[in-house]
């Protein structure tokens, strides 16, 4: 398989950045690495801070389950800036599909 294509596919399917990595551009790929990273630890608090309520009020009251309803009521709150997070996720995403497709592969 090509070079190009396998580094495509890792940046694409696996994890942005490491394609860059596999091309040799560390700088590069470990700032993509490092941004999604913190994309996703973002999202997980905002998820988690939206979610505390319900769990808290679950916790207190002894039940064990929640309902989808609960959930969705709690996230209203926080949709705005979880569909921020999201979109910088996939610009970041595609940043690194692009930068891989535009870059020259050495042999």
């Amino acid at each position: 398989m090509n070079k190009k294509i396998s580094a495509l596919l890792l940046s694409a399917l696996v994890m942005p950045g490491l394609g860059q990595l596999y091309l040799g551009r560390k700088m590069i790929g470990g700032i993509i690495i490092v941004l999604v990273n913190l994309i996703l630890l973002l999202a997980l608090f905002v998820l988690l801070r939206g979610l505390s309520p319900v769990i808290a009020a679950q916790i207190a009251g002894g039940a064990i389950s929640i309902t989808p309803a609960e959930v969705m009521k709690s996230l209203d709150g926080a949709s705005g800036f979880g569909k921020a997070v999201l979109a910088s996720f996939f610009l970041v995403w595609t940043f690194s599909v692009v930068d891989v497709l535009r870059s020259e592969v050495k042999p």
